[in-house]
């Protein structure tokens, strides 16, 4: 490197280290600082994952995070490889209501859940007339998973769409001359050449669910996901370091699946390449 190069290469940089330093190095530093000087110490770090009721949340948001993923992923490829090899009247207008929950903030899906699934939702209503019982899970664990999944799907299939847009459709041919049916074309070129696509588009809908505060906000009946029993602690019970805590358990996860999926995702496009 030539030293006519280093002041570019500073002013390149420069941004970065703000960005690291402001947004996330500093805050992080802060939450684990305060975390440590509550009434337990250090120990509050132990409590969170020793005291049933944090354990349950950890665990249950790690879960429902996992479910959220999984079912996006399965509902996102099939939509998007279908919409990408397929031109039919009213595909764009169909992409559009795909992919217009983007414009959404958490606060409206859970209101449009309870519109759908809450006590006097659409779901509600037909239910009552063909059973006589009014089905209601909106407030539930439940309608947070159907409102994850609509807060998901949006990411993950225009991923998806861009990924299967670059297949090359010449390895598929080949596959079928060879006498592959079209579920072996899928499962054996299909889904490998996209699999980078998937874990990248999984990871980020997998954080998503992790942290999405404004549907946990609005279904908050029923429910103890991290999001909500942080925002218990920090404005209910002044538990200021127990919160701090918690945040830096789920960040955490957040940060392992996230690291995990970078690797794997970076391990196969090697692979295939």
């Amino acid at each position: 490197m030539e030293k006519k190069e280093l002041p570019f290469l500073i002013v390149l940089a420069l941004p970065v280290i703000i960005v690291a330093l402001a947004f996330f190095l500093l805050p992080m530093a802060r939450l684990a600082y305060i975390a440590g000087t509550g009434d337990d110490g250090l120990a509050t770090y132990t409590s969170v994952l020793t005291t049933p009721r944090y354990l349950e949340s950890v665990i249950a948001t790690t879960l429902l995070a996992a479910i959220t993923t999984v079912v996006t992923l399965a509902i996102a490829t099939i939509a998007g490889l279908f919409l990408e090899r397929n031109r039919f009247p009213g595909r764009d207008l169909l992409v559009s209501l795909l992919t217009f929950p983007l414009a959404f903030p958490g606060v409206v899906v859970g209101f449009m859940v309870i519109m759908l699934a809450g006590r006097q939702g659409l779901i509600g209503q037909i239910s009552k007339m063909l059973t006589g019982d009014k089905l209601v899970f909106a407030y539930s664990i439940a309608g947070l998973f159907l409102g994850y999944v609509y807060f998901s799907i949006p990411r993950v299939i225009l991923t998806i769409m861009a990924a299967a847009e670059k297949l090359d459709t010449a390895l598929e041919e080949a596959a079928r001359s060879l006498g592959a049916s079209p579920w072996q074309v899928v499962r054996d070129v299909i889904l490998p050449a996209l699999t980078p696509a998937l874990i990248a588009s999984g990871a980020i809908a997998f954080a998503t669910a992790m942290g999405a505060f404004g549907t946990a906000f609005t279904l908050a009946t029923d429910i103890d996901v991290l999001p909500m029993t942080i925002y218990t602690e920090f404005t209910l019970r002044a538990n200021i370091a127990t919160a701090a805590a918690l945040s830096i358990v789920l960040g955490i996860i957040t940060w392992i699946v996230l690291n995990i999926a970078r690797s794997l995702a970076g391990s196969t496009v090697s692979a295939a390449g």
